[in-house]
């Protein structure tokens, strides 16, 4: 969540940032680093675009129009040059191997939480430092922006957008014509899966490409089921679901670690012949250690259930169940019940009426009657009620110095839940301390070296206390359920210095 935030003004709070741009974009997935922004671009120390070809400029315009609002939505770019000239060889190689060998990219590393990657028509590639830290070698990074290249050199953003396009208008033609709302909306969830479908055949298609090109460029093709398999585990961690549970699908999903795409892989990799590949896994490790893990110092820090902001100088901690998400924009939070909630700042004047921001029309469903005044850790603030589209919500608004700031929770299921749930975490809201202020700071990426006797559980108590650590553990260090990690191996744990 950002230092200073104006309120939304609706309940679309839960979209994520990364879907957002890829619809509104049409990207075709994600890696990046430019001389313009403190780092090198690829092309400048590979000298392997040879002008064989011809950029279409409507790509590069296209490109150069959606670069800075990228960048500004993944949190600015995130420099660190041992990083950015591992990803700039990488890229001269895998360019000189590409199908496309004449053609430019332009990297950029952005600094993001989030595991993501993504591709702009005319060679932007971005990657965040999230995924850096998930990865365990130079090979895994390789497979990532091949499979971006690959997105580029195929064209499928162009082919995206075209299908989006043939789909917007049969949809239009179904609701000219047919008046039926429940056919209007089976004709919009058909378009919906017919698009996500040919998403996931051109992430296919990618990983065909990608792969070889990986494997042309003497990089370990297996990277790329190696990588794919972290990020599931990643995902499991994330959404409290078992160790081993990896095989869950989101159809919807446009980048999907699904078992069909993984089992793809591991078959394409096995094709290409190659077994001796660079992994060069001792080398990545030394040049991630330290690099930054979670969230940045701007956007406050996430600590098990807790929100901590530092610099605007308040906590608060939600529930045991809710898994917390920290955007640039909002502090995202939900549980296994279907319990949402959204914590932002609100656009009140000082001095104004934190009723009358209430009762200002943004808040659909409002139950006026809910509406009043109540002291929140002897701060000012205000609560209230509304129902719409199935949805029951609760919203408080706090004054906390010279700002304010909301709370918005919604579900369609139990109500008596939902406000022991609002009012607990509403109630948690606080002032930190000086010393609270002082004693917080970023976690970052240490390797360390695996000693007799280490275990996975002893080496997570190395780490700052994260739920379900031992998972997360095994997930940044690409261990199987239950595998341990070897004497003599590095690894990676995360701390707090």
């Amino acid at each position: 969540m950002a230092g200073r935030m104006g309120g939304t003004g609706n309940f679309c709070w839960l979209a994520s940032r990364a879907a957002a741009l890829a619809l509104a974009l049409s990207l075709a997935g994600c890696l990046g680093l430019s001389s313009e922004d403190g780092g090198v671009s690829a092309d400048q120390i590979a000298q392997t675009a040879v002008p064989q070809g011809k950029v279409d400029p409507n790509e590069v315009a296209i490109a150069e129009r959606e670069h800075p609002k990228i960048v500004a939505a993944f949190g600015g770019t995130y420099e660190d040059r041992e990083a950015e000239l591992m990803i700039a060889s990488v890229v001269g190689r895998l360019v000189a191997a590409s199908p496309e060998p004449w053609r430019s990219y332009r990297v950029t590393i952005l600094n993001s939480p989030a595991v993501n990657a993504f591709a702009l028509p005319g060679g932007y590639v971005y990657v965040t430092r999230g995924l850096l830290a998930l990865a365990s070698d130079t090979a895994e990074v390789a497979a990532v922006i091949s499979h971006e290249m690959a997105h580029v050199t195929a064209r499928h953003a162009f082919l995206r957008a075209q299908k989006a396009e043939a789909a917007a208008v049969a949809s239009q033609a179904v609701q000219d014509v047919v008046q039926d709302p429940a056919v209007q909306r089976v004709a919009l969830a058909s378009t919906q899966v017919s698009l996500a479908r040919f998403s996931q055949i051109q992430e296919l298609e990618a990983d065909r490409i990608g792969i070889a090109t990986l494997a042309k460029a003497g990089f370990d093709p297996f990277g790329s089921p190696r990588f794919l398999t972290s990020m599931s585990r990643l995902a499991a961690w994330k959404n409290g679901l078992p160790e081993d549970d990896t095989g869950s699908i989101d159809f919807l999903s446009s980048h999907p670690s699904t078992p069909e795409r993984l089992a793809q892989a591991q078959e394409v990799a096995r094709a290409t012949g190659v077994t001796n590949g660079e992994v060069d896994r001792d080398g990545y490790l030394s040049r991630i250690d330290g690099i930054m893990y979670g969230d940045d110092p701007n956007e406050g820090y996430v600590r098990g259930r807790q929100f901590l902001h530092a610099k605007l100088g308040f906590a608060f901690e939600v529930p045991n169940g809710f898994l917390i998400d920290n955007t640039s924009k909002a502090v995202l939070a939900t549980n296994a019940d279907g319990v949402a909630m959204r914590f932002d700042g609100a656009n009140v004047a000082a001095g104004s009426d934190l009723v009358g921001y209430l009762t200002s029309g943004w808040v659909n469903g409002l139950d006026q009657q809910s509406v009043r005044t109540v002291s929140i850790a002897g701060l000012p603030a205000a609560v209230a009620s509304a129902a719409a589209r199935g949805f029951t919500y609760r919203i408080a608004v706090i004054r906390f110095n010279d700002q304010a700031f909301r709370f918005l929770f919604a579900t369609r299921g139990d109500a008596a839940a939902l406000d022991q749930t609002f009012s607990s975490t509403v109630a948690s809201f606080r002032s930190l301390s000086e010393a609270e202020k002082a004693s917080l700071a970023p976690l970052r990426i240490r390797v360390v070296t695996v000693g007799a006797g280490d275990t996975a559980e002893t080496l997570t108590r190395r780490m700052v206390p994260m739920d379900r650590g031992v998972i997360l553990f095994r997930a940044l260090n690409g261990l199987a359920a239950n595998e341990e990690p070897r004497p003599g191996t590095r690894v990676k744990i995360i701390v707090d210095r």
